[in-house]
């Protein structure tokens, strides 16, 4: 073994030390006696630009796997960096679970000029697929896929390896609303716990998503003109705003739901005011808020923190006692919109107001299917309009 170079067969590595490490660096090429001396007054010339403090890892080999900028950990640490930054805290905690789960104990140490295709599609297949669902699966192949575009932002030649790999997804959960029936089971079952019951009635016959209507606080309502604004959510422990523009809405409650807030009054309208702080839709700002929520966790005294505790600390106990079959409280949502179409009597525009929505075509797409139990029988009242 020559001064700083090895030859290995027909290959020569070189090395020397740096940082107190001792480094190796394969060299393309045969290893011929002309080669061997090359590299080592290169060897000589590094160990000068160590002693002098002037030596550039990057400069002398820019591919080497020695260099952390160019694993593929290196652009998922700058990747999660932006998102941070893009995202609300709550979806960034799902992004890094995924990361950590998932794709840095496979992918982090590699050189990212390595990953190719087939890998990814054998990684997919082999190891996520048995494990996780398609939904997850789907995420996790679009964070590597934009990790290889922050990369090639810096090497425009580099592929894309995510390219070709397809994730399908089943048919989505189709809405499974209660049924007048069971609308009546679930209110007019006694329970000791008034709030929880004004919350379903409230969240039935009004169409909020749950995280809107257990963030609402009393200075969103109007008691007198029966109107309230959903101006913000609770997710994942956090409060922000709507969830998109169009979802941040004032609306004229039906009775039932007005008299849920009634009845609610007595029990909330009169707590003092406590400050919370509200993230603004840049994911970034925070407003603070000073507010008197309406719905309480009766067993704790306390506004709900998630719709899991709603959920499964009296909801799914309630239902089980109404005899109604199981399904979440977030069907409330889709029993109002179906209850409202059903009826025969209001617009899809209206509908799509009360619920927030962008447009009247997510209304036919989600909800726009008659209740048989309670829609209109449309042949007869189609008889009685042409006088047949």
């Amino acid at each position: 073994m020559a001064n700083g170079v090895q030859v290995r067969g027909k290959s020569i590595r070189i090395y020397f030390r740096y940082n107190g490490e001792m480094c190796w660096e394969p060299v393309k090429g045969p290893a011929t006696a002309e080669r061997i001396a090359h590299y080592e007054r290169l060897v000589a010339s590094i160990n000068y630009e160590i002693d002098t403090g002037s030596f550039d890892y990057a400069r002398h080999f820019p591919k080497s796997a020695a260099l952390e900028q160019n694993r593929f950990g290196f652009y998922l640490d700058l990747w999660l960096g932006i998102k941070r930054n893009e995202v609300a805290a709550s979806s960034y905690r799902g992004y890094v679970s995924r990361v950590e789960n998932h794709i840095r104990p496979k992918w982090a140490n590699e050189l990212i000029e390595d990953i190719d295709h087939l890998s990814l599609q054998a990684w997919v297949q082999d190891e996520l697929m048995p494990k996780l669902h398609n939904k997850t699966i789907k995420d996790i192949v679009s964070y590597v896929g934009q990790v290889f575009r922050l990369y090639r932002t810096r090497n425009r030649s580099a592929h894309d390896p995510v390219e070709g790999i397809h994730i399908r997804q089943p048919d989505p959960d189709e809405p499974d609303p209660f049924t007048r029936e069971e609308i009546r089971a679930i209110l007019q079952t006694p329970s000791e716990r008034q709030q929880e019951v004004n919350l379903a009635q409230f969240m039935l016959w009004s169409g909020p998503r749950i995280s809107e209507a257990i963030a609402l606080a009393w200075e969103d309502v109007d008691l007198k003109s029966g109107e309230v604004t959903f101006r913000r959510a609770r997710v994942r422990s956090q409060y922000k705003v709507t969830k998109t523009r169009r979802s941040k809405r004032r609306i004229k409650l039906l009775r039932p739901a007005l008299e849920a807030l009634q009845r609610q009054y007595k029990l909330t309208g009169e707590l003092p005011a406590v400050e919370i702080g509200v993230t603004d839709r840049d994911n970034r700002s925070v407003r603070k808020q000073r507010v008197r929520f309406v719905f309480h966790n009766e067993a704790s005294g306390r506004a709900y923190s998630t719709a899991d505790n709603y959920r499964n600390g009296w909801w799914n106990a309630h239902l089980e006692k109404a005899q109604v079959r199981h399904r979440g409280p977030n069907q409330c949502r889709h029993t109002f919109a179906s209850q409202m179409l059903s009826s025969g009597k209001v617009t899809v525009d209206w509908v799509a107001d009360q619920l927030g929505h962008t447009s009247t075509q997510m209304v036919w797409r989600h909800y726009g299917k008659w209740i048989n139990e309670d829609g209109p029988d449309m042949a007869k009242l189609v008889e009685a309009a042409l006088g047949l």
